[in-house]
């Protein structure tokens, strides 16, 4: 389940490098490769593909740092949600 999402991230995520290389604890913002407005992509991203709206207090651009954090977000979702959310993939 999360390395299906995990997946899904960095492959996403990845798209936005050069290179297409992405360590999974890499800080995309700190590379200087995306900006705040691709945190609000990443957003739409995990909402529409690997679960439900994030809630307001999930809404924090560290959550979107890393592979690694937007894997631990979706986990958190999933256990909002029953369990499920992550699973449902488009």
């Amino acid at each position: 389940m999360f390395s299906d999402a995990r997946s899904e991230i960095r492959e996403f995520v990845a798209k936005r490098f050069p290179d297409g290389r992405l360590e999974d604890d890499h800080d995309i913002f700190e590379s200087g490769f995306v900006n705040s407005l691709f945190a609000m992509e990443l957003v739409m991203f995990i909402e529409q593909h690997l679960g439900d709206r994030i809630p307001n207090d999930e809404l924090m651009l560290d959550n979107f740092r890393t592979v690694n954090v937007m894997t631990d977000l979706v986990g958190r979702l999933d256990s909002r949600n029953g369990g499920g959310a992550a699973t449902e993939v488009a």
